[in-house]
């Protein structure tokens, strides 16, 4: 399912920095914003509720530091960085989709970085 999301030249051995970087703009470049989503759980860092529908308007600055991709959403008038692994895309493109997918794959095998 991703094996195309990190490059791996079997020969290169790449740090936790590099793959966190070629994983954001690999989302960056396959994710078509501005997208509907819908809170598929909740977590400690984000003030989103299970269920609760958004508008992801564009990914949060790489440097946002976090160890999931942060995307940004308005939220009653405020826009805030929320991580990409809690939502899932509603009626979204495929390459959308699919580098949604990646992410949950990745995340669910614990691949953070």
């Amino acid at each position: 399912m991703c094996a195309n999301c990190v490059p791996d030249s079997g020969q290169v051995s790449y740090g936790p920095k590099e793959q966190a970087l070629g994983f954001y703009y690999y989302l960056e470049d396959k994710i078509r914003f501005p997208f509907q989503a819908q809170c598929i759980r909740a977590k400690a860092v984000s003030l989103l509720l299970k269920g609760e529908m958004l508008e992801v308007g564009r990914s949060a600055p790489e440097d946002a530091g976090s160890a999931d991709m942060l995307v940004q959403i308005r939220w009653y008038r405020r826009t805030m960085g929320v991580p990409l692994s809690q939502l899932a895309g509603v009626n979204v493109g495929e390459s959308t989709r699919e580098a949604l997918g990646d992410r949950h794959y990745w995340v669910a095998h614990s691949y953070c970085f």
